[in-house]
């Protein structure tokens, strides 16, 4: 089905650039400033979370004095001073944006970063390359919940069943896919697995347009249709 595919929804920090890293640093230095050292069991709350989600977990964590509001403050400026000086697009990313731009097939960028840091990613990958970029705070809810790609599909006016979203993160396959669109995962510094509508690579050299198209045919279960998602084989079980 050539026409299946309508648009790909790309996530930002971890899918399309090694950034995720770098939050994951900014959150570490913000943590020890509160004397707290993260864990295993801190990730959930960081990995793919918006700064706010972040910030009222390390004041939970640690009663911080400064509050939910002066803490989110503080990881935007470390996070957006280590992007600025260091964004780097992952293996494959650049090749595949090339290439549904070559195909015709519209993408949108969906973060939950702030647009500060958005809009510097977008000076390294190129803004032209995004027919709608979504950012945290720019809807009435962030990821985990559905409201940043519900934005997304209503600026490319597309219907999710006819979308990919390339994911890397639990709460944004979990945002994904509570607004119905197929998902591709690209894990980072978490495990995903494959599910009815997700297939899970090694990375974005992995991935090409027939592949999205593949995914996209894939159509989502209705009244009068089980569903029978593909359940690709678990390609990456770990960090990536």
């Amino acid at each position: 089905m050539p026409d299946a595919l309508q648009a790909v929804l790309f996530d930002m920090d971890g899918t399309l650039v090694d950034t995720e890293r770098l939050w994951l640093r900014a959150v570490e230095e913000e943590a020890r400033a509160l004397g707290l050292a993260l864990t295993d069991a801190d990730l959930p709350h960081v990995v793919g979370r918006a700064i706010e989600d972040t910030a009222a977990h390390l004041v939970a964590r640690t009663g911080g004095r400064d509050g939910p509001a002066a803490t989110g403050a503080s990881l935007e400026n470390r996070f957006t001073h280590l992007v600025r000086g260091a964004v780097t697009p992952l293996p494959g990313a650049e090749a595949l944006l090339r290439a549904l731009a070559s195909a015709g097939v519209p993408t949108a960028l969906v973060s939950a970063s702030p647009r500060p840091v958005v809009d510097i990613v977008l000076s390294v990958l190129g803004g032209h390359r995004f027919t709608a970029t979504v950012a945290a705070g720019e809807t009435l809810r962030t990821k985990p919940f559905p409201d940043p790609y519900e934005a997304a599909l209503a600026a490319l006016g597309v219907a999710p069943a006819a979308c990919v979203a390339v994911e890397d993160s639990p709460a944004g396959i979990a945002s994904a896919e509570a607004a119905r669109c197929a998902v591709l995962a690209v894990p980072s510094l978490t495990a995903v697995r494959p599910a009815p509508r997700r297939t899970v690579v090694g990375s974005l050299l992995d991935v090409d347009v027939a592949l999205l198209r593949g995914l996209a045919a894939e159509r989502p279960a209705g009244p009068d249709r089980p569903r029978a998602g593909r359940v690709s084989d678990e390609r990456a079980g770990g960090e990536g």
